[in-house]
C-alpha cells in the first residue's frame, strides 16, 4: 500500500448496497471503485492496483468465484473478501478454495465488515514493507515469506496472504496444539465463536501444498477436539535473499 490510501475494488450487483459499502468505505479513508458485474470487475482489476477486493458471489456474466480464480491468476497476494447471500457450506468452502481468504454472509454488521477490511489489510501490509521476511525449510519444503514462494520437491507455488499467516502462526507455534477458535482469533482477527470450518479448510489447503500424501500428514496434524498442531523436526531458517548466510 505505500503511503497511499488503500484501493479496494468492490464488486456488487445490488446497487444500494455497492454504493452504501463504498460510502462507508470512504470515509474510513479508503479509495473505491465500484464494479456491477464480473466483466466489469475484471476490466477495472486490470487497470488499477487494487489492494483489497471485495466480491459478491451471485453476479452477472461472471460469477464471484470465476472473478476470483482470474484475479487469483495475475495477483496471488491480494486479499479477496467474498460477500454473500449463499449461506451453505459447499459454496463458501469452493469460494475459499479458489483463493478467497475470508467470507461475510449477509446481511451483516457495517462495524464487522470494516473490522474484517482493517484486519487483511493489515496483514497484507506485513508482507509488503521493506524488511526482509524469513525463508523457512521443512522436510522437502521451503517458504519464503518475502514474496510467499514456495517449493514442495520440485513443485513451485505462491502462497496467499491468508495461507501465508496461517503458515506463519503454525510455526511460531510449532509443536504446540492450537484450537481452530485461537486460529480465527489470532489470525482472522474476528470473534473465535465463528464458525471454524474456515480454519479446517484453510488446514486442507497447507497439506495440499506442503504434505507429499495429504491424507496422511506428518507436518499439519489433526489432534480430535482440540485442534491442530504442526510437526518439523527438521524446521530451519535459511538465509534470506541479498542477506550473507
Amino acid at each position: 500500500m505505500g503511503n497511499h490510501p488503500a484501493r479496494i475494488l468492490v464488486v456488487e450487483d445490488e446497487e444500494s448496497m455497492a454504493e452504501g459499502l463504498r460510502l462507508n468505505l470512504c470515509e474510513e479513508g479508503y479509495r473505491v471503485k465500484l464494479a456491477k458485474d464480473g466483466k466489469e470487475a475484471e476490466k477495472l482489476f486490470s487497470e488499477v492496483d487494487f489492494d483489497l477486493v471485495l466480491l459478491d458471489i451471485m453476479l452477472p456474466y461472471l460469477d464471484g468465484f470465476e472473478v476470483a480464480q482470474r484475479i487469483r491468476s495475475r495477483a496471488a497476494q491480494i486479499p479477496i473478501l467474498f460477500l454473500t447471500a449463499v449461506a451453505d457450506h459447499e459454496s463458501l468452502i469452493q469460494g475459499l478454495s479458489l483463493g478467497g481468504d475470508d467470507y461475510l454472509t449477509k446481511p451483516f454488521h457495517l462495524d464487522e465488515l470494516l473490522l474484517r477490511v482493517k484486519g487483511m489489510l493489515r496483514r497484507e501490509s506485513w508482507y509488503r514493507d521493506s524488511g526482509r521476511r524469513p525463508v523457512f525449510a521443512f522436510g522437502v519444503n521451503r517458504v519464503d515469506f518475502n514474496d510467499m514462494s514456495c517449493r514442495h520437491g520440485e513443485r513451485s507455488f505462491v502462497l496467499t496472504d491468508r495461507e501465508a499467516a496461517v503458515l506463519r502462526y503454525f510455526i511460531e507455534e510449532r509443536g504446540r496444539i492450537v484450537s481452530r477458535s485461537e486460529l480465527l482469533e489470532q489470525v482472522w482477527r474476528v470473534d473465535p465463536t465463528t464458525d471454524t470450518r474456515t480454519v479446517d479448510n484453510f488446514v486442507a489447503r497447507l497439506r495440499k501444498f506442503f504434505e507429499s500424501s495429504p491424507a496422511r500428514p506428518v507436518h499439519f496434524l489433526s489432534s480430535r477436539g482440540l485442534g491442530y498442531r504442526f510437526v518439523a523436526p527438521d524446521l530451519r531458517i535459511l538465509p534470506s535473499p541479498g542477506i550473507p548466510p
